[in-house]
């Protein structure tokens, strides 16, 4: 396996935050991790349920993470990956969002000829996926960036950065594993420090941010990340908080949460602070500016008859995809004109219509994938053209 600009070693867990003030028993109610005993409430978070004085326990295996729409991603990549031979000979798929490698596994177990390239920021996930992809040798190389880095990936990986691979998946947001890592700040279900960070060495913090911007910005993130209605009163209240002692602990922001959203709206909607902590990840990672760059690197990617499949799982982030597939697949023969100019025909063709969503089986067997959203296209040669892109 090859490695380049990554971690090998874990890094380790910080101690557990707690809130430095007393939190009411109401705001307990809602965020029982407080006093770290969770209840249903916090499965919305990602959490695994927790034995009191234990460890978080999960059924998704060792590696904490249950891959989503797996049959669905495999069944779409494979005409791509198999353009030359059943087993995969010749062909390059491209991992954008490694995570825990479960999406990776599969397809390098299926495809015994497959070359695979695996992008991920957090180097946790990319010491997982070492271990558990060390099987398949030099098939695998591994490169530690975000996913809009997939051009310079590409070629540190011995690739042209266009015209080179055959599918690219992207499984878009926080992953199940950074979730259930308690240090990391993600989860409102879960005491910890204010961090949020998915590259645990970039310098924005979800801290920095809610102790140094001012009440302006801070609901300019709650409002475009989160779309919180009660952006405004939370981060006033934010703000007059720190002006007593900076803010340290997710316990301290839920229980700011709790007193800044209306009785009312905190019984509807799922769980209260979803909301503002999706907005915080986004801001600290750039989540979205880093999405809106890489789609258009993987479509040059892709050589005729690849194709890229991406799962979604809030509507921002579908957003950006829907518009990229569109433009995508638009044709450039240009508007009036009552025939397709040639050359001018669309460059990729739609694989889905619309967004298709998980089953109610698979959201059974694996809660996580309720908010999934997937979309995919294929480059289109000639012979893809005349079929239309379908497969």
């Amino acid at each position: 396996m090859k490695h380049s600009a990554t971690s090998s070693d874990p890094a380790a867990q910080p101690p557990a935050a707690r809130a430095t003030w007393p939190l009411p028993e109401p705001t307990l109610t809602y965020f029982p991790n407080a006093r770290f005993a969770l209840s249903d409430r916090d499965l919305d978070a990602g959490a695994a349920p927790r034995l009191p004085g234990g460890p978080a326990v999960s059924d998704s295996g060792e590696h904490g993470h249950v891959p989503v729409l797996m049959d669905r991603c495999v069944e779409l990549l494979t005409p791509a990956l198999t353009r030359t031979a059943p087993d995969g000979s010749g062909a390059v798929l491209v991992d954008a969002t490694l995570g825990a490698a479960g999406h990776a596994e599969r397809f390098l177990t299926e495809f015994p000829a497959l070359r695979l390239i695996g992008l991920d920021r957090d180097p946790n996930a990319l010491a997982i996926a070492t271990a558990r992809l060390a099987r398949f040798g030099d098939r695998v190389t591994l490169v530690r960036t975000r996913y809009d880095g997939i051009a310079a990936a590409l070629t540190e990986a011995g690739r042209a950065p266009t015209g080179s691979v055959d599918g690219i998946l992207f499984d878009l947001g926080v992953s199940s594993m950074q979730l259930d890592e308690t240090g990391r700040g993600f989860s409102y279900a879960q005491d910890a420090p204010l961090d949020m960070r998915m590259d645990p060495d970039a310098p924005l913090t979800a801290a920095e941010i809610l102790n140094t911007y001012d009440r302006a910005a801070l609901t300019d993130i709650l409002r475009r990340f989160g779309e919180e209605k009660f952006a405004h009163r939370i981060a006033g209240l934010i703000v007059e908080q720190r002006s007593r002692a900076p803010l340290s602990s997710t316990a301290e922001l839920v229980e700011i949460i709790y007193r800044g959203i209306p009785a009312p709206a905190r019984r509807t909607g799922g769980h209260p602070a979803k909301r503002t902590f999706q907005a915080l990840r986004i801001a600290v990672n750039a989540e979205l500016e880093s999405l809106s760059a890489a789609l258009p690197a993987a479509l040059a990617a892709l050589r005729p008859g690849g194709r890229l499949v991406v799962m979604a799982y809030q509507s921002l982030e579908d957003r950006i995809v829907k518009t990229a597939f569109a433009a995508a697949t638009a044709s450039r023969t240009p508007e009036g004109l009552p025939v397709v100019l040639p050359g001018h025909e669309p460059e990729f063709g739609a694989l889905t219509r619309g967004a298709e969503r998980a089953d109610a089986e698979e959201i059974d067997r694996n809660p996580r994938s309720a908010p999934v959203r997937l979309r995919a296209v294929e480059r289109l040669g000639a012979a893809s053209r005349e079929r239309g892109g379908n497969g």
